[in-house]
């Protein structure tokens, strides 16, 4: 976060650095920590630098404050666009409806609410507004029971008569576009750490456990899997360091982030889903077992992939931009085709 919202100023690269560090120890760990998270993402695209820096100042003054995003909703909407919507109040707006899938729903004192302005407009008409926890009309839902992330806080939101503030941003499919970018970089890092991890613990124990009288790692149908897996951690985190530097060094340059982020996101989540259901395989019965850890990783790793926008979603977005097709709200990843924990 910026210096002058009371943040550290520090680069995407050390950001992406330390959200694999996290990863590589508990994927869920950076979910489930304090802090702004995707509701700082979101302001840093949406909003105007006095929301942003007002908002944010709060996560400095109280460190153990949390920050949501809510994006998807339960049911889709039968025309394109959000169910929820909002409507002008005077200087505030009324939000109406459910999200769903939202990372710490329950938690967070704050609140980015994607709602529906203009139904004519479908996936154009939307807007972003910032919800108070405490606000009347905001209802709860259950945490949701999860496959994998245990330690990572889900579920849903009601909104009846919510009065909320609009974030005030000029052309919001483009900013939330790069906002899902953002996300989506964040979330490949930690898909990196995690793809690491599934691989070091493998690695070690293919050199321990012996068969035939040597370790099951020599034996080449082990050994080329082993050697698949490394490159996918690799080629993973070289498109996501290549994807930070592009955010640091050409952040106006929406083609190159949004087509460079979306192609690391699209690798590494499926990278680590490849290492996670690889590690169980080598695992052998072991790996189905819940004293090794390795069954986590499978869990963690298949539930990774949805805490974005999806491996097809990032692709539709890369395949648009190489092929010069115009930016537009259909890109996005709708809800009413694949709901995604945001």
């Amino acid at each position: 976060m910026p210096e002058s919202a009371g943040g550290a100023g520090a680069s995407v690269r050390t950001q992406v650095l330390v959200e694999e560090e996290l990863a590589a120890g508990d994927a869920a760990v950076p979910f489930a920590m304090a802090g702004p998270k995707a509701l700082g993402l979101a302001l840093l695209e949406l909003g105007s630098a006095t929301q942003r820096d007002r908002i944010l100042r709060t996560f400095v003054d109280d460190p153990t404050r949390v920050g949501a995003v809510a994006w998807s909703e339960p049911r889709p909407s039968a025309e394109p666009g959000f169910s929820t919507t909002a409507r002008q109040d005077g200087d505030a707006w009324i939000l109406d409806g459910e999200k769903a899938y939202v990372i710490d729903a329950g938690r967070a004192s704050t609140y980015v609410v994607f709602a529906q302005i203009d139904r004519s407009a479908g996936w154009s008409g939307f807007g972003a507004f910032l919800v108070d926890a405490a606000t009347a009309g905001l209802t709860v839902g259950a945490r949701a029971v999860t496959l994998g992330l245990d330690a990572a806080h889900f579920g849903s939101l009601k909104l009846a008569g919510v009065r909320a503030e609009r974030l005030e941003t000029a052309d919001v499919v483009r900013a939330t576009l790069r906002f899902f970018a953002r996300v989506s970089l964040t979330v490949a890092a930690r898909a990196v750490g995690l793809a690491r991890a599934a691989f070091d613990t493998t690695h070690a124990f293919t050199a321990e456990r012996k068969a035939f009288g040597k370790p099951i790692g020599h034996f080449q149908a082990v050994a080329f899997n082993l050697v698949d897996r490394l490159v996918d951690v690799d080629s993973a985190r070289g498109l996501v360091w290549r994807a930070a530097w592009t955010l640091d060094t050409h952040g106006d340059d929406d083609a190159a982030v949004l087509s460079h982020c979306s192609e690391a996101a699209a690798e590494a989540l499926e990278a680590v889903q490849r290492c996670g259901a690889d590690a169980v395989q080598l695992h052998g019965g072991a790996g189905f077992v819940r004293d090794y850890v390795v069954e986590k990783y499978m869990r963690d790793s298949k539930q990774l992939a949805l805490c974005a926008p999806t491996v097809a979603t990032n692709d539709a977005l890369f395949a648009a931009i190489s092929l010069g097709q115009p930016l537009d709200g259909a890109l996005l990843p709708t809800p009413d085709i694949q709901p995604i924990f945001t």
